[in-house]
């Protein structure tokens, strides 16, 4: 329920705080004093578009504030400046436009004599009726499961054209990788290529050189190794005289033992030069081919090219792991699909076993309201695929007269629409759960005794939720018991002021009196005053 409103910087509105309470308010006012610009100021709690020509004073922000109750009390808050941009607020939290209308839409319901033209709208049609078979229930459930068969049927149609555009990659991709495969790649391989590529094409240089080692070492028929063992044979020999002289003997044999062990290996290095023009030839056709792969695919080194042949091995066989994924997709939707044709089937067969009783009930409203040979039904079409409602396309059929039924929308009288809209939203007050319901000025073309029975049912709607009648009819103004006066107030003569104050008593007396007769209050306006105060009490 609404407990507070304040507007700040409004149109006609300076400062305006006040509290209601939570049953059915009346607000009246002369024709101009500004009942309107307080809807217009709570329309901007409830997402309305922000006008810079709304703000009375330029130079400050226009500041709509509300506090709501229930289950738990919620701020909400707009603010305004002079440029027309605004920001929201819940609870002093920033919010987003939409996360206000989704917060503050649940919370007041505005009905306007225009709102009539929901009555051709089959979306409320279809909410006014599955409200009052309480489907509430069946229809979250159906909603989680469309929503999920609407993401999942997204899901496939992208996996579809990724698919698509997969295949037309993958001959390209088969191509690079077999080309990549058949070369057999190996880490480091290249590194060993180019080393023995360079032994290859300078094996006569490393024999030659090899082979001038070991001339050296042989000497002029006498080797290194035998003349460094007579040397160690005569130290030896001369130890016996310079007992020193045997480390150095030694020191020498070990250095011939070495010497000796180097010899050898130079030897073998010789003889195992290769100096095959075939191999040499093999050799660089392997890298000239690895030089090529590495240039196709724009890289320095065969490393990264066993890289990019892993990456398409791997695309290739997601490529297989994808078409298992479509499948498995494809089943899941499938399976949704059915579990929404059957919760479909379920809200469908609710509904038609609702309609009757939603037909009767609102016909009855209907002809309470001096159309004693309306006639009311609602048709339910099945579609033959189903949506975010399910299968049902819902039709308000009409006949003010007894005949023929027909299109509500198009066979209804302006002054017919308002009353149906009234006892539609007197029927949904009982189950729509909304905890505020504003009727402006609904009444507008009625009097007399309809005036007077649209008046019982906004005070039935007020019995099971917050009611606010804006009302021009004293036979609606009479009912309930807080009554609240909207009313101009000119400071000076030149600041005009729309005000707002709870009336009670003979002030409100004196109110009803007012719209009974003018202006000018008379006796008898008084005393039909306070009739109709008497005869609601």
């Amino acid at each position: 329920m609404l407990k507070r409103l304040s507007i700040e910087n409004y149109a006609l509105i300076d400062h305006l705080d006040i509290e209601f309470p939570g049953d059915l308010v009346i607000i009246t006012g002369e024709t101009g004093a500004g009942k309107s610009v307080m809807l217009g100021a709570l329309s901007l709690l409830l997402g309305a578009r922000a006008d810079a020509s709304a703000i009375k004073d330029k130079s400050h922000n226009c500041v709509v504030e509300a506090e709501f109750g229930g289950e738990t009390d919620m701020i909400v808050r707009r603010v305004v400046n002079p440029a027309g941009r605004s920001r929201a607020f819940i609870d002093d939290e920033p919010v987003s436009l939409d996360q206000l209308r989704d917060a503050a839409g649940g919370l007041v319901d505005i009905h306007s004599q225009h709102q009539q033209l929901l009555l051709s709208d089959k979306k409320f049609q279809l909410a006014a009726l599955d409200g009052f078979a309480s489907l509430g229930g069946e229809l979250r459930a159906y909603d989680s499961l469309y929503s999920e068969y609407t993401e999942c049927c997204g899901r496939l149609e992208r996996l579809d054209s990724e698919l698509a555009s997969d295949a037309r990659e993958r001959d390209y991709l088969e191509f690079q990788y077999e080309q990549l495969k058949a070369a057999s790649l190996k880490p480091g391989e290249l590194e060993e290529l180019e080393m023995e590529h360079s032994r290859l094409a300078n094996s006569e240089q490393i024999r030659e050189g090899l082979a001038k080692v070991n001339q050296i070492f042989e000497g002029n028929g006498v080797s290194m190794e035998s003349s460094l063992k007579e040397v160690e044979n005569v130290l030896s020999r001369l130890s016996h005289f310079l007992p020193d002289l045997a480390g150095l003997a030694e020191r020498l044999e070990s250095s011939r033992l070495e010497l000796k062990d180097i010899c050898g290996d130079i030897a073998s290095r010789e003889e195992s030069i290769e100096c095959s023009p075939q191999r040499l030839s093999d050799v660089e056709q392997r890298m000239s081919m690895l030089y090529d792969l590495m240039r196709k695919h724009s890289v320095e080194n065969a490393a990264a090219l066993i890289d990019i042949r892993d990456s398409l091995a791997k695309k290739l066989g997601d490529g297989a792991d994808r078409e298992a994924e479509r499948v498995e997709l494809s089943n899941k939707c499938d399976a949704l699909k059915k579990s929404c044709e059957d919760a479909s089937l379920s809200l469908h067969k609710s509904r038609v076993e609702a309609a009757p009783r939603f037909s009767m009930d609102l016909e009855k409203k209907i002809k309470s309201l001096e159309m004693p040979y309306a006639k009311f039904r609602v048709r339910i079409d099945e579609k033959p695929t189903f949506g975010p409602d399910g299968k049902d396309d819902i039709v308000f059929e009409f006949n003010a007269n007894g005949g023929e039924f027909q299109n509500l929308a198009k066979c209804a009288s302006g002054g017919e629409l308002s009353r149906i809209m009234l006892c539609l939203k007197s029927e949904m007050a009982k189950y729509t759960g909304m905890p505020t319901l504003i009727f402006d000025e609904i009444d507008t073309g009625v009097s007399g005794s309809i005036a007077d029975k649209m008046g019982a049912m906004v005070v039935d709607a007020g019995k099971s939720m917050q009611v606010f009648a804006i009302t021009h009819l004293p036979q609606v103004a009479s009912k309930g018991s807080a009554h609240y006066l909207v009313y101009k107030e000119n400071e000076g003569g030149t600041n005009p002021q729309t005000r707002i104050r709870r009336i009670e008593g003979e002030e409100r007396v004196r109110e009803i009196a007012r719209m009974l007769s003018g202006s000018t209050l008379t006796d008898a306006a008084l005393a039909n005053a306070r009739v109709l105060l008497d005869g609601n009490k």
